[in-house]
């Protein structure tokens, strides 16, 4: 994507549902998206890989790494006895008491790499998380490991979901969110780059997934206060019945996603 301004745009939740993934297919081949992450525990994401593989080089493909929706690709007898993930403030409490079963979340982190490459047939361009649950202490050391592991050190990079506290209060849009995965990610930079990896400086695209907000005024807004390598997350996407039955973010999707196919965001973010 060509634009006036020097940042990424980068898509979440590739091959949760049929229909999101289609939404974002429509982005990218209007040329709106820089990037998308996939959730390969999705039933979805083998037919999904091959869709997204077709279009080249026309959007980085990363890893999304998944531990709190829907079922695991491992048995977690400890943290999924009911075969269901736990929620993002379950990770959150363990993880700051040291208390997550550190086999077991390796094993599905293996699990989750292993089938990017078994359907996408290539490495991720980069690393995220659903709910940013990649920065937290104990499984971030742990994903790093899968990756160094397979030699991927220096050839992708990492998605930093925190910034600076100045530039999130400037931006006024779901600040105490954003503050939130600053505070519990702080020193997830540092460490990646130890290890090897190079990572985005500066993120935006908190949202309340209201549909009665502007989504092209909250846009406007994750402009403000770029860092120098500047990622802005999205959540394009378009609604079936799958996605009601997993996700609280529905129909929002659809509006994101006709704001990043309109006239409104080229002439924004000067597309040409």
């Amino acid at each position: 994507m060509a634009t006036g301004r020097d940042f990424k745009l980068c898509a979440d939740d590739y091959a949760l549902t049929p229909s999101v993934s289609m939404g974002i297919l429509e982005a990218v081949e209007a040329g709106r998206l820089d990037a998308t992450g996939v959730m390969t525990t999705r039933p979805h994401w083998r037919s999904a890989a091959q869709d997204i593989a077709s279009l080249g080089n026309a959007v980085q493909v990363g890893l999304h790494l998944d531990l709190t929706l829907g079922p695991p690709l491992t048995a977690m007898r400890k943290l999924a006895p009911a075969g269901r993930l736990p929620s993002i403030g379950r990770w959150i409490r363990m993880s700051q008491a040291g208390g997550l079963p550190e086999a077991e979340v390796r094993a599905e982190i293996a699990a989750q790499v292993q089938a990017f490459g078994e359907h996408y047939g290539a490495p991720p361009a980069f690393v995220d998380g659903h709910q940013h649950v990649h920065m937290l202490p104990g499984i971030r050391e742990w994903l790093l490991d899968e990756l160094n592991g397979r030699g991927w050190a220096g050839k992708l990079w990492l998605r930093d979901s925190s910034d600076r506290f100045g530039r999130i209060l400037q931006r006024r849009v779901e600040a105490p969110k954003a503050l939130l995965v600053a505070a519990v990610g702080r020193g997830f930079r540092s460490l990646a780059r130890k290890r090897g990896f190079s990572t985005n400086e500066g993120f935006s695209g908190f949202s309340a997934f209201d549909p009665r907000r502007d989504y092209a005024a909250d846009f406007a807004r994750f402009l403000l206060a770029p860092g120098p390598r500047h990622l802005i997350m999205c959540h394009p996407g378009r609604v079936d019945s799958e996605l009601e039955r997993l996700d609280p973010v529905t129909y929002t999707r659809e509006q994101e996603l006709e704001f990043l196919l309109s006239d409104r965001f080229a002439e924004m973010l000067h597309v040409r």
